[in-house]
């Protein structure tokens, strides 16, 4: 490692893009880099998946008092940045590859007027600032755009993975109820804005750092999810697709208020979340909620919500 232990991971927190990550680490990427383009060679999708739970079976920097020697750290430490890396580069290797599906392969992507003008009545108020969509004329009208795969492509620059249906923010609402909530790594405030319309309480917290893609409203507080945790003592908190093996939904676990953690994510593990700590994590039980999953949008993205529920404690 070029840095010092600390300063390394301080800077892994403010979660680096993977052009970032690849300029600071060029060995870790060219071995990483190596690793996947055989795998692809291969052809074989389980192998992939494989790889990735390999590589996320190794410790995250910081968590084992155990590893205490230099050369032990900085090996834990290069371990986890090509984890990072990997899943990073597969979840953009998913998305050229969506968006080679798409057949355009040169210029820009973009929708023609027809679809573009359905997707935008549909999906947004106006620019790309989010909607709750109407599910009715979802179903009616989402059959006629025939460059869906487009869409996806168009907008997660920006950072949107999904878009919110309003029978999924009212579900979310009634599970909340009057208790105090919060959502970490909210980004731009899309999902608390819908919310806090259905009257309910929480406040929109995020690091900041994605300062390139989003634009953070004054209302979205500075404050990483540990800091964050501490200062509002939830008993409820939200997250929407937080990053592929991250260092803060752990905290989570460990903050007693919370009584009910809700993830909003994909059904491939891969692409979101730290699963490592979710599985290792005692103190809730947790599910596929389905029946909301079926409410976010549009349903050729998989996505899901993640339940979890403090064991002893009706939520």
């Amino acid at each position: 490692m070029k840095e010092g232990y600390a300063k390394t991971l301080e800077w892994l927190k403010t979660n680096p893009s993977l052009d970032e990550l690849c300029a600071r680490y060029p060995s870790e990427w060219a071995a990483v880099q190596q690793e996947i383009s055989a795998i692809v060679e291969r052809g074989v999708a389980e192998e992939l998946k494989a790889y990735l739970e390999r590589l996320s079976a190794q410790a995250a920097p910081g968590q084992s008092p155990s590893v205490n020697r230099q050369k032990n750290r900085e090996a834990a430490l290069s371990q986890f940045i090509r984890s990072r890396m990997a899943h990073e580069s597969v979840k953009k290797l998913c998305l050229s590859t969506l968006a080679a599906d798409t057949g355009v392969t040169k210029g820009k992507l973009r929708f023609n007027w027809l679809n573009g003008f359905i997707a935008q009545k549909l999906l947004f108020s106006r620019g790309l600032e989010r909607k709750p969509v109407s599910l009715f004329w979802f179903r009616l009208l989402w059959p006629l755009v025939w460059q869906k795969k487009r869409l996806m492509p168009l907008v997660q620059p920006k950072g949107i993975y999904c878009f919110y249906s309003r029978e999924l923010v009212e579900a979310l609402a009634g599970m909340i109820a009057s208790r105090s909530c919060l959502e970490i790594g909210a980004g731009g405030g899309t999902l608390t804005r819908f919310l806090k319309n259905h009257g309910v309480q929480l406040t929109a917290t995020d690091n900041h750092g994605w300062k390139n893609a989003v634009e953070y409203p004054e209302w979205v507080i500075k404050l990483d999810a540990r800091e964050a945790l501490a200062a509002y003592v939830p008993e409820v908190v939200i997250c929407s697709w937080p990053p592929a093996q991250n260092d803060f939904e752990r905290y989570v676990f460990t903050t007693p208020s919370v009584q009910l953690y809700i993830v909003i994510g994909s059904r491939h593990q891969f692409a979101f979340g730290n699963w490592k700590d979710y599985r290792q994590q005692s103190a809730f039980e947790f599910e596929e909620d389905k029946k909301l999953g079926a409410l976010l949008l549009p349903p050729e993205l998989e996505s899901a919500v993640y339940v979890f529920r403090r064991k002893n404690h009706h939520a």
